[in-house]
């Protein structure tokens, strides 16, 4: 059984920056350990030294066993790859590589079709059966049947695009789970995922063997699966990093005693250093008349060196203090109304009234239509006003149906949507983009920009630009450009995905003053306790209401 043992590592940002400092953790044998902070302190930096994707600037990474590595960016794949592409992305090194090669001089035979190129084309082919390929199609089988419900023979050469988020996370999750690999690195598994595939995810990985070092920000997964929970802090000179020995039920207060203890010995640290520093300046002053106080002046001088030498205990963690300020606006008192909507091939025609101010939570599987459903509110409904026009910056994509869907008078609505891509923020900085405003933002001073960014804990990362930033400092981008866009119904796409704890807490707080709507797809079982309303996506193809959060809804029944 594999392990992995981070010690003492470091790694400085190419700005100069000290992100990761003295970091050391030890991940033993069959345990299973969340790693969690704020966004941007540096878990997938980590996560990319221990898998060797990034060397640190020092410090060691060893390990035992295969490792097997979900990145951050499964999920919401957008480019040309296949089902195939993606499972062989996360198989062993030796399969991994004898697909290459038969892709390779596949090519070549469609391309020239020498006798070389089909002796190497067969030669790929029996190193494809030596490196275990064939036994490997066999997992793939039971991997694409379990997540999309169809054998690999017919998934194969499925493209990526077509898969929802959740449904790109099963698929790898279901072949690391399955693979030979003894040491699992996920970069936020439960993404994406709806509650009964985070429900298999949290069994699954209690139940298997396989050393576990996960990040998640999903406070009912961190709770049920994490024997031990490794928090990076951040610091004015790098985030460090410490391990509560226990469950998440028991982090809060343990990391609040923890910090009251380090408060302590640093307030007692300060007065002996400050004591002793009075002790060494009487000592000078006396020593100037009386030469007998010269040794003891010698000796305090001693110490007091000594004492700094030592330094201070661990500095106190540098806490989030996050402010969202989701002001909204009156509306008419019926915000949205839908008639007989059907979203063409999805779900069956339903009704549904929402009144101003209400909180609506959308529940349901994976493909049940939810997201088209708020990108269809987002778009302005079936036949939009000018003042239903999103003030986001991406235009969404039109949701074919028949019925009717409307939003009411002075609705404007926000759409948060973390998979889509915003093409007018990338290539800028968060204070450029503050600064220049655009349609539905009037620009700022960078003075009152900059503090905009320090409410949602960005002001370091105001001069990076968009794209550098971690997933969570891009949602919370995005909550502050609501904010700041004047939207009075919040439209919101699992907006807890990437958010730290501290920050899904502060957008929590944020919607209770909001003035306004809210509709939210979610699968955070923790975020929904706050809605009044659930809308519920069946997997009988029905929509429903409910007075309270529905999690069992299976796949919807359909032709895949």
């Amino acid at each position: 059984m594999g392990h992995v043992d981070v010690n003492s590592v470091s790694y400085t940002l190419p700005d100069g920056r000290v992100l990761l400092r003295d970091v050391s953790v030890r991940v033993g044998e069959g345990a299973k350990v969340a790693l969690i902070g704020p966004n941007g302190t540096g878990k997938t930096t980590l996560t990319r030294i221990i898998a060797g994707d990034l060397d640190p600037h020092e410090g060691a990474v060893t390990r035992s066993g295969g490792l097997g590595v979900m990145r951050q960016f499964i999920g919401k794949v957008r480019d040309e790859s296949t089902v195939r592409d993606l499972l062989v992305s996360v198989a062993p090194a030796r399969v991994r590589a004898a697909a290459e090669e038969i892709d390779r001089t596949e090519l070549l035979m469609m391309e020239r079709d020498s006798e070389d190129d089909q002796m190497a084309y067969a030669h790929a082919l029996v190193e494809w059966g030596e490196a275990g390929g064939y036994e490997q199609e066999t997992v793939w089988d039971q991997c694409t049947m379990a997540a999309l419900g169809v054998p690999y023979e017919k998934a194969q050469w499925r493209k990526v695009t077509t898969l929802s988020g959740g449904e790109q996370k099963r698929l790898v999750l279901e072949a690391l789970l399955r693979g030979p690999e003894e040491v699992l690195l996920l970069d936020e598994p439960d993404n994406y995922l709806d509650v009964p595939a985070k429900r298999w995810l949290e069994e699954a990985l209690v139940a298997s063997p396989k050393t576990v070092l996960f990040i998640s920000h999903d406070r009912e997964l961190l709770d049920r699966v994490a024997s031990r929970i490794a928090t990076l802090e951040p610091g004015a000179a790098g985030a460090s990093l410490w391990v509560h020995p226990g469950r998440f039920s028991t982090y809060a207060q343990a990391r609040a005693d923890r910090n009251a203890k380090l408060e302590e010995m640093r307030r007692r640290w300060d007065e002996e250093h400050a004591k002793l520093k009075t002790l060494v300046q009487t000592l000078k002053v006396k020593a100037t008349y009386n030469d007998g106080m010269a040794s003891r002046y010698q000796a305090a001088q001693t110490r007091l060196a000594k004492f700094e030498e030592a330094g201070p205990p661990e500095a106190i963690p540098v806490l989030q203090h996050v402010r969202m300020r989701l002001t909204g606006g009156r509306t008419a008192k019926r915000a949205l109304v839908a008639e007989q909507l059907e979203l063409s091939g999805l779900m069956k025609p339903f009704d549904l009234e929402v009144w101003y101010g209400e909180r609506v939570a959308i529940l349901g599987s994976n493909g049940s239509g939810k997201s088209h459903f708020l990108r269809l509110l987002a778009s302005g409904g079936t036949d939009p006003e000018r003042e239903h026009q999103p003030v986001g910056d991406v235009q969404p994509a039109p949701v074919p149906h028949t019925g009717l869907v409307r939003l009411g008078s002075r609705v404007r609505p926000g759409w948060f949507a973390q998979t889509h891509e915003h093409p007018s923020l990338m290539g800028r900085t968060l204070l450029e983009i503050l600064h220049r405003g655009d349609e539905h933002r009037v620009g700022k001073p960078r003075e009152e920009a900059a503090r905009a960014l320090d409410r949602y804990e960005l002001a370091r990362a105001g001069e990076q630009r968009f794209e550098s930033l971690s997933g969570g400092q891009q949602a919370r981008f995005q909550i502050l450009l609501l904010e700041l866009s004047g939207a009075t119904m919040l439209l919101l796409d699992e907006p807890t995905d990437n958010l730290d704890l501290h920050s899904a807490e502060a957008l929590e707080e944020g919607l209770e003053r909001f003035e306004g709507t809210v509709v939210a797809v979610t699968h955070d079982r923790w975020f929904a306790r706050s809605f009044d309303r659930f809308l519920v996506f069946g997997a009988d193809g029905r929509v429903y209401e409910s007075d309270v959060p529905v999690w069992d809804e299976g796949r919807v029944v359909r032709a895949r």
